[in-house]
């Protein structure tokens, strides 16, 4: 009994033994195909990181994470995961604590300024813009307490720089005044319209027949220095004539190029409604009738 006890133990650590040794190497193949498959991954996404790596170089390898690869992926998927992945830095716990509002009049970021256009707006030059509150707006907690009455206004001012295609015209406001003459300055919030969409439509002037005029009076520039002279010509005529069909192309040309430079006009007319969409928290204070405030 004793030798097949003694046997039997041999058996079975000969048998952890080799099972040991199994799982030793399906892990170093296990690692081995981890790192190749990371390196072609990081070939194949990030490939100025990988060549810095390869390299052995000196320098902190720049970020790329976010810069667009528009010949591997159009839409932009790379980039959009890179930010979403970004946000995520693996805590559980948020590290920002709860924050008590510092007033009971308080607009909190979010909250939305019902308006109209006083002035109208024309980009072919910058300026000013100002519009009158439409709706009363309350505060953002109890809903109750009036903050700024209808009637007050609203200050701003627009870009008048538009965008080949571009269709909405960027405007932004810097100050409310109140029906009593007191004020605050709110740093640039974006004007929208009435469905929350950055920027005002109302009308657009591509200029369409200026460009038309143009192409137009060059090709009669080319057709006429062409029909302007006869078959039988001198050296000196045809000198004279290859001369002005190369100032008259140049001519339209020209003339198309300074139509095709003039930017779209975008005209947004008085009483247009939008919208002022508070950016951060407005701290105000109550407004009463009769010049008797909180």
């Amino acid at each position: 009994m004793t030798d097949e006890a003694a046997r039997a133990a041999a058996q079975k650590a000969e048998a952890e033994r080799q099972r040991l040794e199994a799982e030793e190497r399906a892990a170093r193949i296990s690692s081995v195909m981890l790192q190749t498959g990371r390196s072609a991954t990081l070939n194949a996404t990030m490939p100025s990181l990988a060549v810095a790596a390869g390299d052995g170089g000196g320098g902190a390898p720049e970020d790329n994470s976010l810069a667009p690869d528009t010949a591997r992926d159009p839409s932009g998927q790379q980039r959009k995961n890179a930010l979403v992945g970004r946000a995520d830095n693996g805590d559980d716990i948020n590290p920002h604590t709860l924050v008590q509002p510092v007033s009971p009049w308080t607009l909190h970021a979010g909250s939305i300024i019902s308006a109209s256009l006083i002035t109208g707006l024309n980009s072919d030059l910058p300026g000013f813009v100002t519009a009158q509150v439409t709706e009363n707006v309350y505060d953002s907690v109890t809903g109750r307490t009036l903050l700024i009455p209808q009637g007050s206004r609203l200050i701003g001012s627009y870009d008048s720089v538009v965008a080949f295609g571009q269709s909405r015209a960027l405007v932004v406001w810097q100050r409310i005044i109140l029906p009593d003459g007191a004020s605050i300055r709110i740093d640039n919030v974006p004007g929208t319209d009435t469905e929350g969409y950055a920027g005002l439509s109302d009308r657009i002037d591509r200029h369409t027949w200026q460009l038309l005029k143009g192409v137009a009076l060059s090709t009669l520039l080319g057709v006429g220095t062409e029909l302007g002279w006869g078959s039988s010509e001198s050296d000196l005529v045809r000198a004279i004539r290859d001369s002005t069909q190369q100032a008259g192309s140049r001519a339209g040309d020209e003339l198309v190029r300074q139509s095709l430079d003039v930017q779209p006009t975008l005209r947004v007319r008085p009483g247009w409604p939008l919208r002022v969409v508070l950016h951060k928290d407005l701290i105000l204070r109550e407004w009463k009738p009769g010049g008797v405030h909180g």
